[in-house]
């Protein structure tokens, strides 16, 4: 009887131990380290894969993972970055190459286009620093800087220096910041303070998908590759059927976008997101041809072009009504545009601070700003719909 119930035992131990083993084979470790290595195990067996960003790409190895990154707009080399599974060994071979241990624990964003993913995936608990709370409209880490428990530390978008007393009490696993041209001193700084760090080049994807897709690349030092991955493909399925409302509408008004700064209208370009997006949306930017993503012109040029579009979208989100447009430059009233009142700004989500959900959660579901803007160019087709971050100037 007793060597029956010896047998049972044995039998229950090996069933939990290959259940164990099977889980380990299965997931990702989001959580925890390994403690017994195995150099012939996948250690990333969810794994993403890119499909629409042209900013970044991912290598998997068993125990470690090389990322591939264009840090900015124009990069000529990609940055690479060796993350590798907490509780195995560094891989030989990569010398100058930054190594990372995966999962992070304490992480930094320097800017708010990463919090949407972070929040997402479930990580905002692991968020212990942030450049600043003036433009973010996340509740949840507003709610952890008021309470202590995520720090700021300036720089990004504060456009000031970064407090490295604070950066460094609060000893982080990992910076990821931004750089917007070869030059940028952040990562410099960074690195020479002894800080782990990491570029992040979100804003250069010049499609809303690639853009959207950056979800993933924050996974990659998280090891929720699973959780990103089923949230982008909900993100692409619904702006694919938002899309497809629209492929064969007969009637395609013409949109201008953007307004003078400083004396240029800096009109985006064919290449831009914002072109895309109001392609997608059944309309046609009169700069749709145009290369690149941003053309800086005269007043003159843009009315010459644009005084007879239908739509004016992006118009300034610093302007609330048609009186204030006209302080700033009278001949804002020669647009046709203007006449009709087809004058949409992309402000309803905006802080006290100047700060835009727009280019917050925007950036990580561009089929919210698609569905807002069928809905200005098409109206018939999401009669119910309910805008999101667009609202008409009074």
């Amino acid at each position: 009887m007793k060597t029956k119930r010896m047998m049972l035992l044995i039998v229950c131990l090996l069933f939990m131990l290959a259940g164990t083993a099977y889980a380990q084979d299965s997931v990702n470790l989001t959580e925890s380290c390994v403690e017994t290595y195995d150099p012939t195990v996948d250690y990333f067996p969810e794994k993403v894969s890119v499909e629409y960003a042209e900013g970044f790409d991912v290598e998997y190895f068993n125990n470690y993972k090389v990322v591939s990154m264009l840090p900015w707009v124009g990069a000529e080399a990609p940055l690479q970055y060796v993350l590798v599974q907490c509780g195995t060994p560094a891989p030989e071979g990569y010398d100058g190459i930054p190594v990372i241990e995966v999962p992070v624990t304490r992480f930094v964003a320097m800017s708010t286009s990463m919090l949407p993913h972070l929040d997402e995936q479930g990580l905002l608990d692991r968020l212990v620093g942030v450049d600043t709370t003036l433009y973010t409209s996340n509740e949840t880490v507003l709610a952890q800087v008021a309470a202590g428990d995520t720090a700021e530390i300036g720089g990004g978008g504060t456009g000031g220096e970064i407090n490295f007393e604070v950066l460094l009490s609060i000893e982080p696993d990992l910076v990821m910041a931004q750089e917007f041209f070869a030059g940028g001193t952040t990562l410099t700084q960074l690195t020479d303070a002894g800080v782990p760090a990491a570029l992040n080049a979100d804003y250069a994807d010049t499609s809303p998908l690639g853009q959207a897709e950056w979800g993933k690349y924050i996974a990659l030092f998280f090891n929720t590759e699973a959780q990103a991955t089923e949230i982008f493909a909900g993100v692409a399925e619904r702006y694919a059927a938002l899309a497809a409302l629209t492929a064969d509408v007969e009637v395609r008004p013409t949109v201008i976008t953007a307004s003078p700064f400083s004396g240029t209208w800096y009109m985006p370009g064919g290449e831009s997101t914002i072109a895309q997006l109001i392609a997608d949306a059944g309309a046609d930017f009169l700069w749709a041809d145009t290369p690149g993503t941003s053309n800086p012109l005269d007043f003159e040029v843009v009315l010459e072009q644009g005084a007879d579009a239908e739509f004016w979208v992006n118009v300034n989100q610093f302007w609330q009504t048609k009186d204030q447009m006209l302080a700033d430059d009278a001949r804002f009233a020669s647009f046709a545009a203007f006449e009709s009142g087809n004058l949409w700004n992309n402000n309803l989500r905006m802080n006290i601070n100047g700060g835009s959900d727009y280019f917050e959660t925007g950036a990580a579901h561009p089929e919210l700003i698609l569905a807002d803007l069928i809905a200005i160019f098409h109206p018939e087709l999401l009669s119910d719909h309910e805008f999101y971050f667009y609202q008409p100037l009074g």
